[in-house]
């Protein structure tokens, strides 16, 4: 059985799943997520907790168990507790500000750039330069911290960019004037 797969997933107080044919329904304080059962995967709620199950032993099947117990995983913990991501920019004269839900940054380009937050993302700024991209989908919060960091990554030589809070910039000795 897959190692992943076998645990149950813990439901905390105030969030329900509903099974329905190929469709796992949770809703919780934070929101709603559904999450699409492939063939030959089975869910059920026993006792404050989700169950995956596998039809057969193959290789896809097994993987398959895995992979869906995490992501109902993922979705518990989002419309509970939500999940965040944290960039911070680096630079001077680099810096961000909210303009309704578009995000608008200034990044040494000789443009403004603006980013269109998608629905179902908050994005907010502790000052000019942290931004915090929050939402009850993972992957969807991972996604948008992504393109955001990715319109200005971080360069080696000064560190001037976008990168993640806890990310660690690789620092470049640059050239001497020998």
């Amino acid at each position: 059985m897959s190692r992943v797969g076998k645990l149950p997933v813990k439901l905390p107080q105030g969030v329900k799943v509903a099974v329905s044919g190929g469709l796992v329904s949770v809703q919780g304080p934070k929101g709603r997520a559904t999450q699409a059962l492939p063939e030959g995967i089975a869910c059920e709620v026993v006792e404050n907790e989700i169950r995956v199950s596998r039809a057969d032993e193959t290789k896809r099947q097994k993987a398959l168990h895995g992979l869906m117990r995490s992501l109902l995983s993922n979705a518990v913990r989002g419309v509970s507790e939500g999940f965040s991501r944290q960039l911070q920019i680096e630079g001077i004269g680099y810096r961000a500000q909210l303009q309704g839900t578009d995000l608008n940054l200034t990044l040494g380009f000789s443009h403004p750039v603006v980013y269109k937050v998608p629905e179902g993302i908050t994005v907010t700024l502790e000052g000019q330069t942290k931004i915090a991209v929050s939402g009850t989908d993972r992957q969807r919060v991972g996604q948008v911290a992504a393109e955001i960091r990715g319109l200005k990554p971080p360069e080696p030589y000064k560190g001037k960019g976008i990168r993640y809070a806890d990310e660690h910039v690789k620092r470049k000795v640059g050239k001497t004037g020998a």
